[in-house]
């Protein structure tokens, strides 16, 4: 995560306003490890104190932001992103039953990991890259994708806005509950994963039998992904 201090963040605010915060969501939403999340908060304290940007506006131009990037990462991962996977994936252990298993997760439930995936911070940058990958229907992405956006942009902007100055509680013992209940989630879906990988992966060979190349652009089974 590229790291900027929230003083700069602050300055970028008041010489660009919302344009900072929708430049700043796109470039994250893309895939780029940027302070997409954090400038909208910031940009929302900021809001809530001073009173010199428009809390509206500041989630219109994070909503707008999300929606843009991920589209574009949506459209690199659906381009390139599978021959990327294909020749180094196995590199990082995803090898073709794997990468079978991601194709068939996103057709059954890709709209669940594009909307709740905005909210957590690895898949925010990487959703709409592998929901492309895997050949996620567009119109389905796009519905999903704009819904997490505007809940995603309202829900931490009001949040922001409204806590003010009281934010810095949440550094406190709300903070670390909120962090502890959060890695407990993260692990628990860590071990269903590992518990169900077997019985998923062979659930996605019955659903796409054959080789994976196959549902690919141009292959023998790619209607069935339509």
């Amino acid at each position: 995560m590229i790291h900027i201090a929230p003083s700069d963040l602050t300055h970028l605010l008041t010489t660009y306003g919302y344009w900072a915060v929708l430049v700043f969501v796109g470039i994250e939403s893309i895939g780029i490890p940027f302070p997409g999340e954090t400038i909208l908060l910031v940009a929302a304290i900021y809001a809530g104190r001073t009173h010199q940007l428009l809390i509206p506006l500041v989630i219109i131009a994070a909503a707008a932001g999300a929606i843009m990037g991920d589209n574009i990462g949506f459209w690199i991962g659906r381009e390139g992103g599978y021959r990327l996977l294909r020749r180094y994936g196995r590199y990082i252990r995803l090898e073709e039953r794997r990468l079978k298993l991601g194709q068939y997760l996103f057709l059954k439930h890709g709209g669940k990991v594009v909307f709740f995936g905005r909210f957590v911070a690895v898949l925010r940058a990487f959703a709409a890259f592998l929901a492309g990958t895997n050949r996620m229907p567009w119109p389905r992405f796009l519905l999903f994708n704009a819904a997490g956006g505007i809940v995603w942009a309202t829900l931490f902007g009001l949040g922001g806005y409204f806590l003010g100055d009281n934010i810095h509680r949440f550094t406190g013992p709300i903070g670390i509950s909120a962090i502890v209940l959060a890695a407990l989630f993260i692990i628990g879906f860590l071990l269903f994963l590992r518990r169900n990988e077997q019985r998923l992966e062979d659930e996605a060979e019955r659903a796409l039998p054959g080789s994976l190349d196959d549902y690919q652009p141009g292959g023998a089974k790619d209607k069935r992904l339509v």
